[in-house]
């Protein structure tokens, strides 16, 4: 429980945050300066989306996210600056360690106006929604540890979700979510949003061990059990002398709920004397209110994942100022994707495809419909860093890693007929990314007066290579591939160059400007099919990204800011070059697509009051050349087709309020609400979606969090989590969304009650989806989940 004092300190942060607002907003030198001084010395997942990442480096070491700082009253230095030229939500381990945390995006689970399609505990492919941005564009987000990019840009869909597996839950200190492409300091990929996580590094020696245990009872379409999983994590670590370290290993597996159904269409045709009567099917009315059959499950079925984590952190003090850093992450999955019919012939036989009888009509079942799948990936990650932290004047900083994936492997059946039959085998061995960033920045003292610049400079490189072979095998489950079947591949290299200033010209008013520019090249392009070849042209784009961010402080506690920025979002290698045939889908990529293209303005006001901090936004943001790809899911296999859309508007306001003892002393509360507009303009692809709601952007979203902290050390949270009407094509014809393969509104219920006996041991209860909410983003979300857990520590 927080005592008086800690929560009094919180709220003193909390003020002094916002009264820095009218103060120049440092650089990322500045922050690697301030904080390392503080220091004391799938759906299916699929082989080109198994990379992970992870940045083993500490929140008082510098780190290498291109994020800003201001130095608090009464604190260290904070790593991130709230004074940065757009709208920020910061989320501290204070507050989510009294929340149902298991991996580490649950820590985003109550952030304004974002979701985490997360289907189940373990799930490779959680991506992200935020503003006009969909839980699809996962390019569309920038996730960081402690500097490290997360994000996997591969590819522009679920599949290639943040590699939030290299980062342990427990290890997070903070999260800062910063919305929208206001600085310089980030690429296009900042469209939508920002994520910053930064982990603790010990100052002394220390060992933890924490175990999780879940639980859940799913009831759908006939599948009706339990499903259970467990989480064991353990960290080492300490400093001594000049060197600090953290190691630690991570083991989670669990069963999920059925994620996916074999459906079809109710069918008109008349059974005829050849089709096989079956039982075992039952109806539903789809997402277009279409009356459908449910057959069993299919693809993506109940999926078992076992997952296996090691991270190491190293830094080493050079000199009083400069500090050299080494990480090595690893990440191992394994994960099957069983299936099955509902269908049984006369004599009880289980049916797998074929033409069926059912109800006196006739059905016809595809081969594949049933396929169940499996595979395995192996992932490393290598970052080294050179770095000097300064309190003021010139810093300087060089960091490089390298991404691996040494082993991607996925293997599906031709049919779902049981035992080691024909099937593909999909190999992504050998891709990967690697990056170079050189940075360095001048902080001001606190001596230079209003003509003082805090000034950023700035070089990025970064290569993405994927290489993708599908065979054909006579043994899906370990057979080697006897024919070649399909591959693609190809290349991506970005280079950037830019500059910020940010310039206090009037004692209450700030100005932040920028420019980026950014060199883009895709290359190598390939895509066989069979005994046939195609070579891709080279193609190449530069483009100039203007920010800028005019603040002005009414009063002490109040801050109005206007900020708009340009950027450019480019194609990823996936969506470009990759080309996929097998027996559960099909990818079309398109070498032709342009880079997105936004405008993005917004206005705020924050407001800290009492307790509490209030921030009120208005934001628009007008992309030219969208990148989308839909998936047909309603044939088999899967058809995924990539194209840029014309013009989309997103429009929206935010509210968002935080604060301590609320009405009563113990009492933390969150709360949060937005309303999105985000509509198609133009679309010359497709007309009929012109004037429709984008695809997955929900008019409304709204959080509640409240922790209350009682005596003896416990602390009880209630949390409700609501997400609106949103469309699952782009057209809006599907006009029954609340079902399985719609995309629902929902609130749901969390809660957990948690004891500290002692400053390093912790037990908790809790339950996320209280009331057992049916719900869907196409997939079934999981079901009421209870959780157990226990922490120790030394």
């Amino acid at each position: 429980m927080f005592t008086l004092t800690t929560r009094a300190r919180r709220r003193s942060r909390r003020r002094a945050a916002a009264h820095a607002r009218a103060w120049l907003p440092l650089s990322l030198m500045a922050h690697a300066a301030l904080s390392a001084a503080a220091s004391p010395a799938p759906d299916t997942p699929v082989p080109t989306a198994q990379a992970d990442s992870a940045a083993p480096s500490s929140s008082n070491d510098a780190t290498l996210a291109p994020v800003v700082v201001t130095a608090q009253a009464g604190s260290r230095a904070s790593p991130l600056d709230p004074n940065l030229p757009a709208s920020v939500n910061t989320v501290t381990a204070d507050q989510f360690q009294y929340w149902n945390v298991t991996t580490p995006e649950d820590v985003l689970k109550y952030a304004p106006n974002m979701a985490v399609r997360k289907r189940f505990i373990g799930d490779p492919n959680a991506t992200i929604a935020v503003r006009g941005t969909s839980n699809s564009q996962t390019a569309r987000g920038l996730v960081y540890a402690d500097g490290l990019l997360l994000s996997n840009f591969l590819g522009n869909t679920w599949t290639f979700a943040p590699r939030w597996s290299m980062v342990f839950a427990d290890d997070i200190e903070r999260t800062d979510v910063i919305y929208g492409p206001y600085s310089a300091l980030y690429p296009g990929n900042s469209i939508g949003a920002t994520i910053a996580i930064t982990t603790r590094m010990p100052t002394q020696f220390e060992a933890d061990a924490k175990v999780q245990g879940f639980t859940q009872h799913f009831d759908l379409f006939g599948v009706n059990r339990n499903f259970n999983g467990t989480n064991t994590t353990a960290t080492v670590g300490d400093r001594i002398g000049k060197l600090s370290f953290l190691i630690g290993v991570d083991h989670l597996e669990n069963t999920g709920q059925p994620l996916q159904f074999a459906t079809l269409a109710q069918s008109k045709t008349p059974a005829t004397a050849a089709d096989t009567p079956v039982t075992g099917a039952t109806f539903y009315n789809d997402q277009f209110n279409a009356r459908t059959a449910v057959l069993g499950t299919s693809s993506e079925g109940i999926t078992r994942t076992f997952q296996d984590q090691v991270r190491v952190k190293l830094a080493y003090d050079l000199t009083n100022t400069l500090q050299a850093g080494f990480t090595l992450g690893y990440w191992h999955q394994k994960y099957n994707s069983d299936t099955q019919t509902f269908l049984r012939d006369a004599a009880g036989n289980p049916v797998y495809s074929g033409r069926v009888n059912i109800g006196g009509f006739e059905y016809v079942i595809p081969a594949a419909t049933f396929a169940p799948s499996m595979g395995s990936s192996e992932n490393f990650l290598y970052g080294v860093s050179l770095r000097t932290h300064n309190d003021t004047g010139w810093n300087a900083e060089a960091i490089a890693s390298y991404f691996d994936i040494t082993q991607s492997i996925a293997r599906t059946a031709s049919s779902g007929v049981p035992g080691d039959g024909p099937g593909t085998l999909t190999d992504g061995s050998g891709s990967g990314w690697k990056s170079l960033d050189l940075r360095t920045s001048w902080t001001p003292t606190a001596r230079s007066g209003l003509a003082a610049h805090a000034l950023s400079f700035g070089y990025h490189y970064d290569n993405y290579f994927l290489d993708n072979v599908t065979s054909n095998t006579s043994a899906w489950r370990d057979g080697a591939g006897v024919s070649f079947a399909n591959s693609f591949g190809g290349r991506t290299r970005t280079q950037a160059l830019y500059a910020q200033d940010a310039w206090r010209f009037l004692p209450r008013w700030a100005f932040t400007y920028g420019v980026r520019y950014e060199n883009w090249n895709a290359y190598d392009g390939t895509r066989a099919v069979g005994s046939t070849a195609l070579g891709y042209q080279d193609a190449s784009q530069s483009h100039w990204s203007p920010k800028a961010s005019l603040s002005f402080d009414v009063t002490q506690d109040l801050t109005l800011r206007a900020s708009v920025g340009r950027a450019y979002r480019f194609p990823t290698v996936g969506e470009l070059f990759q080309g996929q045939i097998n027996g559960i889908s099909i990818v079309n990529n398109n070498p032709n697509l342009k880079p997105e293209d936004d405008l993005s303005k917004e206005l705020t006001a924050e407001w800290v009051r009492g307790n509490g901090l209030y921030r009120f936004t208005l934001f628009q943001d007008d992309v030219k050349n969208t990148i989308f790809s839909q998936i047909n899911t309603t044939v088999i296999p899967n058809v995924t087709n990539f194209q840029n859309i014309d013009k989309v508007r997103s429009r929206g306001v935010e509210f968002a309020y935080e604060g301590q003892d609320v009405l009563l002393r113990g009492l933390d509360l969150i709360a949060n609400a937005a309303y999105t507009q985000s509509k198609i303009l133009a679309n010359s692809g497709n007309p009929a979606s012109v004037g429709k709601y984008f695809y997955r952007i929900p008019l409304w979203r709204a959080n509640v969090a409240a922790t209350y902290h009682t005596p003896g050390n416990t602390a009880t949270t209630l949390a409700v989590r609501y997400s609106g009407r949103q469309y699952n094509t782009l057209t809006n014809t599907d006009v029954n969304p609340n079902t399985y393969g719609g995309t629902s509104t929902y609130a749901v219920v969390d809660a957990k009650f948690t004891w500290k006996p002692t400053k390093r041991t912790e037990l908790g209860v809790g339950v996320d989806n209280l009331f057992d909410k049916r719900y869907y983003v196409f997939h079934p979300y999981a079901g009421r989940t209870f959780y157990l857990e226990g922490r120790i520590g030394i």
